[in-house]
């Protein structure tokens, strides 16, 4: 049995790769980590303990606890720490800096330690496309770039892929990065732009676009990306960095005109804003690297996978209604409470 802790797996992409693990690699047993905090929500993940009982439990804590972790790590003797515990949202950032340094690079650092001093066999960080900065009309992201991040959020996670390079080439380290695209899919919280504009539009609220919307960016379905980081794991080479990128490069005001047309809504609900500070022109992602060298690419073409993700929210309306409530934020301490 393969030895697994998936960190911040309470969380959009981590949800989702957890429930691809246990469904696809019946020889691996995780412990999900997550300190729940705001975008963290223990309900999407609260029937795999039923449904696999012997191979998947959580704990909840912070990576940048450090006796904490080197508690945890040394105690069960992973093989794997798969890290997706971040801040994520560049608008937060820009705001409020700090919680990104703290949880994306000190976090980082920590689980860095405790992996080289317990012998885990294997670390991947889970990284993005933010990290290459920005690009104009034409070209694409690909491995060899120097890293230029251009926000809070993409310097933190610049500097976390950094910390891990210096590990693998000061430590010896066996260690992977990937860096994906903008996700998309099922449980992604609602403050990034499809749930967000879906949910307004179920509403009939009005759907805020920065700037004039022509901004674009190279979107991935996340049972994709979750593939594409279980690839990596098992055959990535260490110290090797790995573009995973959908192929679906989509202005921002087309997604949302595409959402309008999905739920009948008129696009008279679209609202021009101001800008964001230093808002990225492009991304696009070149992931013939994974390809050619590991065999992955993307399955799931864009205009499906968003409708399925629109179904989705459609069907489980409770849970963005406790989610946009602040009532989800409770669940931890009714499960737990008695424990």
């Amino acid at each position: 049995m393969t030895e697994v802790l998936v960190t911040g797996g309470c969380g959009f992409i981590g949800t989702n790769l957890l429930r691809y693990i246990l469904e696809n690699r019946p020889d691996w047993e995780v412990v999900n980590l997550d300190q729940l905090t705001y975008a963290g929500n223990l309900e999407n993940t609260d029937d795999l303990a039923k449904r696999y009982p012997a191979r998947y439990s959580f704990v909840r804590g912070d990576i940048t606890d450090a006796p904490f972790i080197d508690e945890l790590i040394g105690r069960r003797r992973f093989d794997l720490v798969m890290n997706l515990a971040a801040e994520s949202h560049v608008d937060r950032s820009i705001h409020g800096a700090g919680v990104f340094i703290r949880t994306n690079v000190q976090g980082v650092q920590v689980l860095l330690d405790a992996v080289l001093k317990h012998g885990v066999k294997r670390f991947l960080q889970v990284s993005t496309d933010e990290v290459y900065g920005s690009l104009g009309a034409s070209g694409s992201f690909h491995e060899g770039l120097p890293l230029a991040p251009n926000s809070p959020y993409s310097a933190s996670k610049a500097a976390a892929d950094l910390l891990v390079r210096a590990y693998i080439h000061t430590h010896g380290l066996d260690a992977v990065i990937t860096r994906c695209s903008n996700n998309y899919g099922p449980y992604q919280f609602p403050e990034k732009l499809i749930p967000l504009m879906v949910l307004n539009a179920i509403k009939g609220k009005e759907l805020p676009v920065y700037g004039n919307g022509r901004n674009v960016r190279d979107w991935i379905y996340v049972e994709d990306h979750c593939r594409g980081i279980v690839t990596v794991a098992e055959k990535g080479v260490s110290g090797e960095a790995y573009n995973l990128g959908g192929g679906a490069e989509k202005e921002n005001i087309e997604i949302v005109r595409t959402i309008c047309r999905h739920l009948n809504r008129p696009e008279t609900l679209i609202r021009f804003v101001k800008d964001r500070p230093g808002h990225d022109f492009r991304y696009a992602m070149d992931h013939s690297k994974i390809t050619r060298d590991l065999g992955w690419s993307p399955r799931v073409d864009f205009d499906e996978g968003l409708a399925e993700t629109i179904v989705w929210y459609l069907a489980n309306e409770t849970w963005w209604e406790r989610i946009l409530s602040g009532d989800y934020r409770n669940y931890y301490e009714r499960m737990y409470a008695d424990r």
